[in-house]
């Protein structure tokens, strides 16, 4: 093949790589209002190709199932969240405050209604479907995998068995505001928020010691 055909397939290729990007974050986000809308278990795939105008057998080419797009949902959602890269130069700077701010944005950091629709039904879903148990599983390693970055900076000395238990804590904290906001979404949450932020904080503290 010439140097120009060689550039032309190059170009196609760019093009298609684009293309797809874009099908498949438009099936992602359209996916994800059909869950926060209907929930994992009444939302089908017949809906999510109607809904996102993407024919069933191109979404099966993209994902295997279902679940698969929940995983995918998760993934981009958890990143998001949990930040990494912030964690990891915080950790590699010895910035303790840096540390001590990711750590409390984990506990309490207050997520949209439509996140926390998304966390309550996959914790429904995670006793019934094996995949999404699997899922949860992943997501709860890469957490604790950040958590213990986090506080081994923090507290170096702490036995292993302290932090997992302080781990167990910070997510089980994490996992309270959010049932909180959303079974009293009429209730004042800043308070409470800022109590037990202060209480992480000193428990935290204490970890060092």
């Amino acid at each position: 093949m010439t140097i120009e055909g060689n550039t032309i397939e190059g170009t196609m290729e760019r093009r298609r790589a684009v293309r797809s990007a874009a099908r498949r974050r438009h099936l992602l986000e359209t996916a994800r209002t059909l869950f926060v809308e209907k929930g994992f278990h009444q939302t089908g795939m017949a809906q999510i190709a109607n809904a996102s105008g993407i024919a069933v057998g191109q979404i099966y080419r993209d994902f295997a199932n279902k679940e698969a797009i929940i995983a995918a949902i998760c993934e981009a959602d958890l990143a998001g969240w949990l930040e990494e890269d912030k964690l990891e130069a915080a950790v590699a700077a010895g910035d303790s405050q840096a540390i001590r701010d990711w750590i409390e944005k984990i506990a309490t950091e207050e997520p949209t209604a439509e996140d926390r629709r998304m966390m309550c039904d996959l914790l429904a879903e995670v006793g019934r479907n094996p995949i999404i148990a699997e899922i949860n599983r992943k997501v709860d390693v890469r957490l604790r995998t950040s958590l213990e970055a986090a506080l081994v900076s923090l507290a170096p000395g702490a036995s292993a068995e302290r932090r997992s238990t302080m781990m167990d804590f910070i997510i089980s904290i994490s996992w309270g505001m959010v049932a909180r906001m959303e079974l009293f979404p009429y209730r004042e949450h800043e308070t409470l928020r800022e109590y037990v932020a202060a209480l992480l904080g000193r428990e935290v503290a204490a970890l060092g010691t």
